[in-house]
């Protein structure tokens, strides 16, 4: 379309909608003079009966703000037509400045419904918005993700075009560069983005991978890495994502966060994806903080969810690998096992039992023939007789008392060199397994 098309386009436009809004205007002028008349011919009608003049006034009065609303709503819905019409021609055609302005209208405009941004991607602007990202102005490049934002909110469509446009390569190369606010803004973005499924074009590119890694190690806020920390987690519950995330060190990166608190819960979930893949599961074996620090989070009580998370991942490193449960077995994991079996939650107790029986059968496995009544061995994972789990669970509250007891010992001799032998005696046994120091 020449540009005259387009100006005579806009110009019958504007054309009509002012026609339009001088016929609304007309209709509330002559709805008023209406009522003005309704009201005196009631009065000279029925001035006898005042209780009827009242009621039918009411009735007149009543449908003529009706009138009101709906010629006012037109109103604004002509507003809001002109409104979005103006943001797209800046947008589209306007100066720099102009741009930025429109950008920040049409964020405003798009919060305000589904239709309406889907409409927006149909003009043209998604692309329009896309190449601003380039730009090295702050707040012109932080309109235009802001704009983008609300405008993926719900719309498998206009996050696919966004895709398309080529928006992971926009994202900044070198991280110290950019603020705060725009590594967020990205983050937010690039989590909208890596919550849709069945598209052509893969999110786990380096330049996003890289862009996750640097902020995810970098002094950036919580919050920020929280958001990437999701990103992340959409990414690897994508099969086909496990080999890029592990060859560009996610891996190292989760480990690391997964020992702050705050930020534990996301980590290991994602770990939770990829270890079951044999990469993802190589590349926790292989590093230098497993078992060490999933054995470190399962003391957290206060964190019943990285519990959870935690055993199940210590769980598929365990399972078929007398190697790894060595490793956690030197590393002090079965008192720890023990104390969540009894205090964790539901799910952690379940993991933490089964953890727990597969460091018994191994144990029994090792010992070999011995002197005495032998009695059948039985493979690993296999279901117990009801009597026999019932013996086993009997052994494993006295384990729990054996260890509350040399605990409490080592702590009261620590606390108390010269102390009396009696004190000691009634301090372990008054003590509850809630005292457990693990």
């Amino acid at each position: 379309m020449f540009p005259s098309q387009v100006q005579t386009l806009n110009m019958s436009t504007t054309s009509s909608s002012s026609i339009w809004l001088l016929s609304c205007r007309k209709l509330k002028f002559f709805t008023r003079i209406r009522r003005f008349l309704h009201s005196k011919a009631a009065r000279k009608q029925y001035g006898s009966s005042a209780s009827d003049h009242s009621n039918k006034l009411r009735i007149v009065n009543n449908t003529d703000e009706e009138e009101d609303l709906v010629v006012e709503k037109t109103e604004s819905e002509l507003d809001g037509s002109m409104a979005l019409q103006k943001s797209v021609k800046r947008l589209h055609f306007g100066s720099w400045e102009e741009k930025e302005m429109a950008a920040k209208a049409i964020e405003k405009l798009a919060k305000e419904d589904v239709k309406v941004r889907k409409l927006m991607a149909e003009l043209g602007v998604i692309h329009m918005l896309v190449s601003m990202v380039d730009t090295e102005v702050v707040g012109r490049r932080l309109a235009a993700i802001k704009a983008l934002i609300e405008l993926a909110d719900g719309t498998f469509t206009n996050k696919e075009l966004m895709l398309e446009a080529g928006i992971l390569s926009k994202l900044p190369k070198d991280i110290d560069a950019v603020d705060d606010q725009t590594r967020h803004e990205f983050a937010e973005l690039l989590l909208s983005l890596s919550s849709i499924s069945n598209t052509p074009f893969s999110l786990a590119k380096t330049e996003v991978l890289q862009f996750l890694i640097a902020i995810l190690e970098s002094a950036t806020s919580i919050e920020t890495k929280e958001t990437c920390l999701g990103v992340a987690c959409n990414l690897s519950a994508v099969l086909e994502n496990a080999r890029p995330l592990v060859s560009n060190g996610t891996v190292h990166t989760l480990l690391k966060l997964s020992s702050f608190k705050e930020l534990s819960e996301k980590a290991l979930a994602a770990l939770g994806h990829l270890v079951l893949t044999l990469m993802g599961k190589k590349a926790i074996e292989d590093s230098s903080m497993v078992p060490e620090s999933l054995i470190e989070i399962l003391t957290w009580e206060n964190k019943p969810k990285c519990q959870e998370l935690s055993a199940y991942i210590l769980m598929i490193l365990a399972h078929q690998s007398s190697t790894q449960r060595d490793k956690m077995s030197k590393a002090g994991i079965v008192p720890v096992l023990l104390e969540v079996s009894l205090l964790g939650s539901p799910l952690a107790q379940k993991r933490a039992m089964k953890l727990l029986q597969w460091f018994k059968d191994e144990r029994q496995a090792k010992m070999g023939p011995h002197s005495g009544p032998q009695t059948a061995r039985i493979a690993i994972g296999s279901p117990l007789h009801p009597r026999e789990a019932q013996e086993g669970k009997k052994m494993m509250m006295n384990l729990v008392k054996q260890s509350l007891h040399k605990n409490m010992e080592m702590i009261t001799r620590r606390a108390n060199a010269a102390g009396d032998s009696s004190n000691l005696k009634s301090l372990v046994l008054s003590t509850s397994s809630k005292s457990l120091p693990y």
